[in-house]
């Protein structure tokens, strides 16, 4: 759990950092989430966890 919760304060992070640094973009890029198709969110979505969840696995072992 600590872990997972390590995981989360760095996503928010980097995330901040995102913002602060490059709203402009930011927003740009939020934009163009929202015109992008469920269905292509939705395999995006799938794929990054999927490579994520193997890269835990990787580091992990």
């Amino acid at each position: 759990m600590t872990d997972f919760l390590a995981a989360l304060a760095l996503l928010f992070v980097i995330e901040g950092l995102v913002f602060a640094a490059f709203p402009a973009h930011a927003k740009k890029a939020m934009q163009s989430a929202v015109e992008t198709p469920e269905a292509t969110l939705r395999v995006i979505g799938i794929g990054s966890a999927v490579i994520g969840v193997l890269a835990v696995w990787l580091i992990r072992s």
